[in-house]
């Protein structure tokens, strides 16, 4: 028997559904069908005896219902059984006992169960292509993705992915230089993804430490491999970056290998973040020597450190103070934001010919030993000896005994004086 295909006016519900990358092939035909069976079961009673067939590729879709013919006298359930009078209209060879598939007029269900059943359909397929984009860019925050500027308004830019999604890029969230023109290609970080009322409403952003992580990511495959970490980041976008990063590998230079050569690699993100100028420092967990690497190009004479306040005192010979504060409070700004500290800068007296440097007990002082005392914040010998004996012993884990020695050669060279 050939059965005769129906494409009821229903299809433009879902229609233009059928090529949604959002909405699996398997998930799309699931809604579909317990949709017409939910409405067959309200309308029948039951929808055991239907055969639902969707096809979304072409957006259309077959109802079959499979019936039991019976004698003309014995029909009881016209939804179940057919006579085999009517039967024999459709196919003269029908006998009784054998069962029977007829397509269904959709128009046969009625114009207010065709609108509403369109209603629902589009409700859920709205529904799973809403959940759908909401879970896959959940996954991607925090990742760089790559849209099509569509509009430019005065609060945000609205961007489409390579699958048409709408992607936002509040103003608050651009890099102050950044400007774009419809058509332009434009890269930013997920940030969040907003779902109110299941509306997912996807805000991207290149302001985001987490933009400048992903670029090094992209540009420096030794991060990509682990080989190099990007341990803090502070950021003034389109101003001023500074990056602490550590290397696990002692024959890798992580500032070199981020750097690249001939500046190849930072300066790819360089562009891409309007110039923002990127300081990269070696990370350190002696917070002495991480404040100091923080605060270049300037050269400290020392550091006192407060732990508990989280708060350090550095002071500078006078030449060295605007350079560790920076055009606009800059340089001093991000190095508190990176180290955590609150950094408060003193300026050495400038004719203070009293204190010495370190490098000048050469003859008396091993060499590694002023390095671990400079490693400390410690250039000088007064810087020392504004020290107590346990605090040194604790940041440089030197011997007591040792910083004995050094604390009385310190001494003796004053009171010699």
């Amino acid at each position: 028997m050939v059965k005769k295909k129906v494409k009821p006016n229903m299809i433009e519900a879902f229609a233009n559904f059928k090529s949604n990358k959002n909405i699996d092939r398997t998930t799309l035909i699931s809604v579909l069908e317990e949709t017409f069976r939910n409405a067959i079961n309200k309308m029948f009673g039951s929808d055991k005896n239907y055969n639902i067939i969707v096809n979304p590729d072409k957006g259309d879709f077959e109802i079959w219902r499979n019936r039991e013919v019976v004698p003309d006298d014995k029909l009881e359930n016209p939804n179940l059984q057919i006579t085999l009078s009517e039967a024999r209209k459709i196919d003269p060879d029908y006998e009784s006992g054998e069962e029977i598939s007829d397509a269904v007029n959709f128009s046969s269900f009625g114009r207010r169960t065709v609108l509403n059943l369109r209603q629902i359909l589009t409700s859920k397929i709205l529904e799973l292509q809403n959940n759908s984009l909401y879970n896959k860019y959940k996954d991607k925050i925090g990742h760089i993705v790559t849209g099509e500027v569509y509009q430019i308004w005065k609060k945000e830019i609205l961007l489409l992915d390579d699958e048409g999604n709408e992607l936002i890029l509040p103003k608050s969230e651009q890099i102050p230089n950044d400007f774009f023109r419809k058509n332009e290609s434009c890269r930013a970080v997920v940030l969040r993804v907003d779902n109110n009322y299941s509306n997912p409403k996807i805000i991207l952003s290149r302001t985001s430490n987490s933009f400048m992580q992903q670029l090094f990511e992209l540009e420096v495959p030794e991060i990509q491999d682990g080989l190099i970490t990007i341990k803090h980041i502070a950021r003034i976008p389109g101003e001023r970056a500074k990056i602490a990063v550590e290397s696990y590998n002692e024959r890798i230079d992580p500032i070199g290998t981020c750097v690249g050569m001939k500046g190849m690699r930072i300066h790819g993100i360089v562009r891409e973040l309007r110039n923002e100028n990127i300081d990269i420092i070696n990370y350190t967990s002696n917070i002495s020597l991480f404040i100091q690497r923080a605060l270049s190009p300037a050269k400290i004479s020392s550091i006192k450190i407060h732990e508990k306040e989280k708060k350090a005192e550095v002071f500078l010979r006078p030449e060295e103070v605007s350079l560790a504060i920076g055009k606009s409070g800059l340089n001093i700004k991000l190095a508190s934001i990176l180290t955590g500290y609150t950094i408060d800068v003193f300026r050495e007296g400038e004719n203070d010919d009293e204190d010495i440097y370190l490098d000048e007990f050469k003859d008396e002082i091993e060499e590694w030993i002023i390095e671990a005392l400079k490693n400390i914040g410690c250039y000088t010998a007064k810087s020392v000896l504004t020290k107590n004996k346990e605090e040194i012993v604790r940041q440089t884990d030197l011997e007591e005994n040792t910083v004995d020695e050094i604390l009385k050669i310190l001494k003796t060279e004053f009171e010699e004086e």
